[in-house]
């Protein structure tokens, strides 16, 4: 007789509550000098850092997302700009499709943008699901020797300014936590919203305005399945099917990340948004 075997979901982080007003006087104090709202896809981790900024009264959100970066690729990214109303962004559309935008030069822009809003007196609010970009400006990683760099050997040269950028030091980590159900329900339902908006449409127009098939496919998820779709490689409802499936193991592997950061001895306060 066959084994029957049983899946076992690994368990959710531990909610916490969290004290926004004790957050900020810490950053005041320079107990902490970043905060990173971070989370897998549909877990509505841009709404709660809009919502933690505006509690702060003088913050702005730094997106840590690796296609946001990219002008023109809005609605298959998720950009949703409505939802920041009057909260000042950065990183987001400064980028051409097909640029080559990477974690180094994340790196540093995020370092000129951390070092210009933190010189205002305002808060800087990471924000983002790209582990590796997370990653890249938290933990002082040194990308030429694969290790961690010390605390204070995290200042860096911009390129070409010789301006000296500072890397945050002690990053106050919150995760926005969801169930696995809840977000595979929202990311489907995100999907068929996107669809109806219109993304089929704005694939097409980067397709139109010179941007190769292989360099959206390169960019996965929605851009590739889409495209796959637009070259009459899939029906319409094969790309449905195969992309709703591709974005729930991305979110996922998401998890996976930050699970692993939190084995590595990093610390995320786990909320309910």
């Amino acid at each position: 007789m066959p084994s029957m075997r049983k899946t076992v979901m690994a368990e959710l982080p531990q909610a916490e509550t969290l004290d926004a007003a004790a957050l900020l006087r810490d950053y005041r104090d320079g107990k902490v000098d970043l905060v990173c709202v971070l989370g897998p896809t549909a877990s509505g981790k841009t709404r709660f850092a809009v919502e933690l900024a505006r509690s702060f009264g003088g913050a702005e959100i730094i997106s840590a997302d690796s296609r946001q970066v990219y002008r023109g690729m809005d609605i298959g990214t998720g950009k949703d700009l409505c939802e920041y109303g009057e909260i000042p962004y950065h990183l987001i559309d400064i980028a051409d499709p097909g640029d080559g935008y990477n974690v180094y030069r994340f790196r540093d822009d995020f370092a000129a943008a951390y070092t210009d809003i933190r010189s205002r007196g305002a808060v800087p609010i990471l924000c983002g699901g790209t582990g590796l970009y997370i990653n890249a400006v938290t933990a002082g990683y040194d990308f030429a020797s694969s290790k961690p760099l010390s605390a204070v050997g995290q200042a860096h040269a911009s390129e070409g300014d010789g301006v000296i950028a500072l890397l945050p030091k002690s990053t106050f980590f919150i995760g926005t936590l969801v169930s696995r159900e809840v977000r595979n329900s929202r990311i489907d339902r995100r999907l068929d919203a996107r669809l109806q908006e219109g993304m089929v449409g704005e694939i097409q127009a980067l397709l139109d305005g010179g941007v190769s098939p292989a360099t959206l496919i390169g960019y996965g998820l929605e851009y590739k399945f889409v495209t796959l779709y637009l070259q009459g490689e899939l029906s319409y409802e094969q790309m449905r099917e195969q992309l709703a499936t591709a974005i729930h193991r991305f979110a996922k592997r998401q998890m996976t990340w930050f699970r692993g950061m939190e084995r590595s001895g990093v610390k995320i306060h786990w909320v309910n948004p």
